[in-house]
């Protein structure tokens, strides 16, 4: 199989704030992967020492066959990694459209064009001209999903995609992300609704202390991670 993301030993700090220890990740083609653990493990220190928002201090990453020895913002979209960011980062003085459009910045070909984005997405179209920031929550995160596939990725990172939302519209999510992850775009997802993982993720990977210290099928353990949500995830 092959590897769009991959970190090993990876440690990462916020100043002289230890977070990531010798962390091993690994998402591969077609995958739909789940990172889970409480609040503080270091799941968003993931996304951001991919991006370079944390620093990189020991380890490896690596986008394909391309190693980030410095990570900066720009070079995960420019080789196919694109983030989804927790609380979406909506752009306020551009429309509904016009935030689809930064998506495609990279200039990456694929299937994805605003049309495309459109038919998955029907609200946004009937809203295209309105400020992006006047959308919903939960449709702001649909404009941030669609602004992230305009960049036709590889691998998308949905940081905490369903943060404030409400039951119905988690549902629809679930529904847009296994669509999404069906037309081949690789899914890692950064979560602790136990209840969106078991309907996208195929595998799970479990952070305590800054490390992946579990991973597995979903399939397998359906019924403990839906009590996990209960009894841990808080």
């Amino acid at each position: 199989m092959t590897a769009l993301l991959k970190l090993d030993k990876v440690n990462a700090f916020y100043g002289a704030a230890h977070i990531l220890y010798d962390l091993d990740l690994t998402v591969n083609a077609g995958e739909r992967v789940a990172l889970i653990g409480r609040n503080g493990v270091g799941k968003t220190t993931v996304v951001n020492t991919i991006l370079g928002l944390a620093t990189l201090r020991g380890g490896q990453i690596h986008l394909g066959a391309y190693a980030l020895p410095k990570p900066r913002t720009y070079m995960a979209a420019q080789h196919g990694v694109v983030v989804v960011p927790q609380g979406r980062r909506i752009v306020a003085n551009l429309s509904v459209e016009e935030n689809l459009l930064l998506g495609a910045a990279t200039g990456r070909k694929g299937p994805w064009t605003v049309p495309q984005i459109y038919k998955l997405f029907p609200i946004l179209q009937e809203r295209a001209h309105t400020p992006g920031t006047a959308l919903s929550g939960g449709q702001q995160q649909m404009l941030a999903v669609g602004r992230a596939l305009m960049a036709n990725p590889s691998l998308i990172l949905l940081d905490e995609p369903t943060e404030g939302l409400a039951p119905v519209i988690v549902d629809q999510l679930a529904e847009i992300f296994n669509k999404v992850a069906d037309q081949g775009t690789a899914l890692l997802l950064i979560e602790q609704n136990m209840s969106l993982v078991v309907r996208v993720a195929h595998r799970y990977c479990a952070m305590a202390k800054g490390a992946v210290v579990a991973q597995g099928a979903v399939e397998n353990t359906r019924e403990s991670l839906l009590n996990l949500e209960n009894h841990v995830m808080v």
